[in-house]
């Protein structure tokens, strides 16, 4: 049987490059305009990333949900419905640059602390308020809404975009002002809390994680759980970053699918892979 997870590191490897190829752009500040921006990434990855090839499914919904129109994008909906019930987070722990960023993060040296649980629903009230709501409700003369998330929020997009852009444009470094340093604000906590908390943007602010939550336990690509060979040593549950309980559980709208629990398991309860009725999931 095939263990994804000892893939894992090479694929998150891989979809960071294939998102990101344009680095050259870092140097110039210029942006990817081509086709494929026309398509959304899986992960979120900011649109105006000087490296990135597609748009950020997050920027994208807000941008349709605030126009003057108020046509909802069918296809950015319909886009994060279909990965997401056949993948499920499996995305976040895969495929995401920001997540994987976060996982690099927490490698550093540092206390390492485990994070309040009811926090972890706090992704829910950003994607309903400030990525469906805002944006359809605060808008200009024309009619217009802003991206409240990418403007208020996303650390990805100040990490991503912001600071390349204003690194190589001297015209945006006249203009900064409370805003920025706002984003520059919750950058750094995030970089900070992730040295500390595993994924701690995933798990309480990202609006992404919070649609793929959703659809987790819906989703083809799950964690299965064999219970006649489970001897209840509670590796799994020990082991696991993002805190959830494998073997009493059914899959958690955490859970990203990392592995670690799979690899660990002595006796082979749990694993990786599409949906089995043999199983309980």
């Amino acid at each position: 049987m095939l263990r994804v997870h000892r893939f894992r590191l090479i694929i998150q490897l891989i979809s960071c490059g294939l998102m990101n190829p344009h680095i050259g752009n870092f140097l110039t500040g210029k942006i990817y305009r081509g086709e494929l921006k026309n398509f959304c990434a899986l992960g979120l990855n900011c649109y105006s990333c000087p490296a990135a090839t597609f748009s950020c499914p997050i920027g994208a919904m807000q941008a349709v949900g605030g126009a003057a129109n108020f046509n909802f994008s069918f296809y950015v909906a319909g886009f994060l419905i279909l990965i997401g019930a056949i993948f499920g987070r499996a995305i976040c722990g895969f495929i995401c640059p920001f997540g994987f960023f976060q996982e690099l993060l927490y490698k550093i040296p540092a206390l390492k602390i485990n994070l309040w649980r009811p926090l972890i629903y706090t992704k829910y009230f950003v994607l309903i308020i400030f990525v469906l709501i805002l944006p359809a409700t605060l808008t200009n003369f024309a009619g217009i809404g802003a991206p409240a998330f990418c403007e208020y929020i996303c650390p990805a997009g100040t990490l991503e975009a912001g600071l390349p852009l204003i690194a190589t444009h001297s015209e945006y470094r006249n203009i900064l002002g409370e805003l920025f340093t706002l984003k520059i604000f919750i950058l750094v906590v995030t970089i900070l809390t992730s040295c500390t908390v595993y994924r701690f943007f995933c798990k309480v602010l990202c609006p992404l994680g919070a649609i793929y939550s959703i659809l987790n336990r819906y989703s083809m690509y799950t964690l299965h759980f064999y219970k006649n060979s489970c001897i209840g040593c509670g590796k799994c549950s020990k082991i696991c970053k993002m805190k959830i309980q494998p073997n009493s559980e059914k899959v958690s709208a955490e859970c990203i699918y990392c592995g670690e629990c799979e690899k660990i398991c002595p006796t082979g309860a749990i694993y990786l892979g599409i949906k089995n009725n043999n199983y309980r999931s």
